[in-house]
């Protein structure tokens, strides 16, 4: 179940050829500099900008139906691109849905699935977390010259081993876990929230309400100063974020039909209208290729703010609503403008997708993503390599269901865990046609007892490769950890 278009470490013949071409047009620049610039122009690879926010549903966006908040910038985003509609993380919770992004690997297999205290997620001053060792879209791109800037919030080690700037980013500001991991939860470990530059922290606490006004700053200036050379910004944004009552500056605070949740969402599509506008002022829209999604679904609350819609469940467990995921990219001129794709993909295929993009070597070790660009780019007959090898959602050590193609099978569950809503109760067998069935109102397995049987065999060669529960797997790698970790304070 691992992508079938690794590559050594060692340049490939794309990478020679893109090479030689550059020699070839720098000669032509000597000899005509306009001509030159132009080509050389043409030939370098595109940035790439991805937009994560964090616990928003596909129902909070206009273009994927909400009637209560304004997003202007993202519908446009989905009007000049492609909207997916089968748009997967692989976990319904923070970190190892972000682990997933970064290494193209489902979390059990760079074993960030779960915390070192056997938590969903990992807390303040933690011993464990992504580890150096793994290969990060950050470190592949900057290996062929990009600049990199990771700008909001990193979920994956709060040590200085774990940062950012140890995982191939040029640049990191924000904040190193959630924002709602703040002291006042837990005054006997945890420090004050700080904001971070670099590996130094600025304040602490920092103020929430200011964070994505903050950020978007930031990224925007990211984009001013590597205008001129190919760039990663990774923008994983610190809202709606995990508390009932999301933060947002004064200019978009009470301005929305939502309250806090919806004036959270309304600052976000301000920021994405921002970056929009940076890309637009330096000529690079073509050159850019946007994508922006959430990290997991909208938790549930009460009452009502996020939402899931049409899809069953909230954020955090392994339903749909918790980990399909709205999905927009945009790439003018390369991914058809106004197209709907329902065909499944997931976060873990953006490295090789993007490696193949960039002229980048893939990882030595084996990941589990895969080069999507025959989706992106609306080649006609295009299907998705995870119906052959099946997508497998997993809820800290369970695996708990499969899905390929049409099929989601939710598995008999021996004990913890629960898919659907249902709160430590176990699960039974159910079969589901998510694509035409996308509330999940019908179970059909006594109708298609083949489709199960091929399902429940994707799952066990998920248990092989991964591990399940107890069970390890042949195919996971260590995570990172420290002896003695210590909380992150203002220097004296």
């Amino acid at each position: 179940m691992t992508c079938s278009c690794r590559k050594s470490a060692a340049p490939s013949d794309r990478a020679l050829s893109r090479r030689n071409m550059k020699l070839i047009l720098l000669s032509i620049a000597l000899l005509c500099p306009w001509l030159g610039t132009l080509a050389l122009a043409a030939d370098r690879p595109p940035n790439f900008v991805v937009v994560l926010v964090d616990n928003a549903g596909n129902g909070d966006l206009g273009c994927y139906g909400s009637k209560l908040h304004r997003t202007p910038n993202i519908d446009r985003l989905a009007a000049e691109g492609m909207k997916f509609t089968s748009f997967y993380v692989a976990s319904g919770v923070c970190t190892p849905s972000r682990a997933a992004l970064l290494t193209g690997c489902y979390p059990r297999r760079v074993n960030l699935h779960v915390s070192d205290k056997n938590a969903a997620v990992l807390q303040p001053v933690s011993a464990k977390g992504l580890n150096p060792d793994e290969v990060t879209i950050a470190k592949m791109l900057k290996s062929v010259g990009y600049a990199t800037a990771c700008i909001g919030k990193w979920h994956l080690g709060d040590q200085p081993e774990f940062l950012p700037t140890r995982h191939g980013f040029d640049l990191f500001f924000g904040i190193p876990y959630s924002d709602d991991m703040t002291r006042d939860r837990n005054s006997q470990a945890w420090p004050e929230l700080p904001l971070l530059r670099g590996e130094r922290v600025l304040e602490a606490p920092v103020d929430r309400n200011y964070l994505v006004k903050r950020c978007t700053e930031e990224a925007v200036a990211f984009i001013d100063r590597n205008k001129d050379r190919p760039f990663l910004l990774y923008l994983p944004h610190t809202m709606p974020g995990s508390t009932s009552h999301p933060f947002s500056s004064p200019a978009f605070r009470g301005h929305s039909a939502n309250g806090d949740y919806g004036d959270s969402i309304e600052e976000l599509d301000w920021s994405t209208g921002e970056l929009l506008a940076a890309l637009a002022k330096h000529g690079l829209d073509r050159q850019t290729f946007v994508m922006w999604t959430s990290d997991n679904g909208a938790v549930e609350q009460s009452p009502r703010q996020g939402s899931c819609d049409p899809y069953r469940g909230f954020g955090y467990d392994t339903s749909e609503g918790a980990m399909r995921m709205p999905c927009v990219m945009r790439w003018p001129g390369k991914i058809p403008a106004g197209k709907v794709n329902d065909e499944l993909c997931t976060t873990m295929d953006l490295l090789p997708t993007f490696a193949e993009l960039a002229g980048a070597p893939l990882p030595p070790k084996p990941i589990d993503g895969h080069d999507i660009r025959p989706l992106l780019f609306g080649n006609p007959g295009a299907k998705s390599p995870w119906d052959e090898s099946g997508f497998c959602y997993y809820y800290m050590d369970q695996l708990q269901a499969v899905r390929a193609g049409s099929w989601k099978l939710y598995l008999p569950l021996e004990n913890k865990y629960i898919s659907l809503g249902r709160k430590k109760a176990p699960a039974k067998l159910a079969l589901y046609d998510v694509r035409h069935d996308v509330h999940e109102d019908h179970e059909v397995s006594a109708e298609h007892s083949d489709v199960v049987q091929r399902l429940l065999t994707l799952a066990d060669r998920a248990r092989e490769e991964y591990g399940d529960m107890q069970r390890a797997g042949k195919g996971q790698r260590p995570a990172g950890s420290v002896n003695n970790p210590r909380p992150l304070v203002p220097a004296p």
